[in-house]
């Protein structure tokens, strides 16, 4: 995720405290936030509680899975998804990593420390670090915002899939330029909405390589 101040307006006042709380997976989940110093990325949106509650709904079986997550921001998506037992690569941009770091390693147990690795991945740049089509699950959540970064985002998309590999991007549709990223992805894969949430406005999109319908 770029780091770059939201400007926006009817920004929500608890993207500006230290820290929110939620519960997922039979858990309180303390999240830090840094608004002031990092903009969008250090803070937790709509989109990844909708996904969080997707996920913790068991529409996905996470046991067991490789799932690595882009543009983490803070963290919470990949937390969830390793207390529901998948083995998550959590990753942002070099400057997010500290507080992508502390937030994963303050909220997940001891015993779970090992099934989440925190690493640096700037898309369509650091794509030999992270071997081609081996993770079962691609999640990203309000990732699709920056049209400069949208050509980056589908190569790293299509290096990390596999044929069985699922991607799940939760998004809420803002601007023309979100509906735009959507027809690049279905031009290079099969896309559905799989979810939307009316009471925060955010869709849930699943993607798979073209032709491809299998269910993880």
């Amino acid at each position: 995720m770029a780091l770059v101040p939201y400007s926006g307006g009817g920004a929500l006042p608890g993207l500006h405290s230290p820290a929110v709380t939620y519960h997922f997976a039979g858990r309180p989940l303390r999240i830090e936030q840094s608004w002031a110093q990092q903009g969008v990325a250090a803070v937790v949106w709509d989109a990844a509680v909708v996904l969080c509650a997707y996920l913790e709904a068991g529409s996905v079986d996470l046991r067991e899975r490789t799932v690595i997550e882009l543009g983490a921001g803070t963290g919470l998506l990949g937390i969830v998804a390793a207390l529901l037992g998948a083995r998550v690569t959590v990753t942002d941009r070099a400057a997010a990593l500290a507080l992508l770091e502390s937030n994963v390693r303050a909220n997940l147990p001891p015993e779970l420390q090992p099934r989440a690795a925190v690493k640096e991945l700037t898309w369509g740049k650091d794509l030999g670090g992270f071997p081609a089509g081996a993770f079962d699950l691609i999640l990203g959540s309000d990732i699709v915002y920056l049209e400069d970064t949208f050509a980056d985002l589908l190569r790293t998309l299509e290096h990390l899939c596999a044929a069985h590999t699922v991607v799940l991007l939760s998004c809420r549709i803002r601007y023309e330029r979100d509906l735009s990223f959507l027809e690049m992805l279905r031009g290079r894969f099969s896309v559905q909405e799989v979810h939307y949430d009316p009471s925060k406005d955010v869709h849930v999109y699943k993607a798979q390589r073209a032709g491809r319908k299998d269910e993880i």
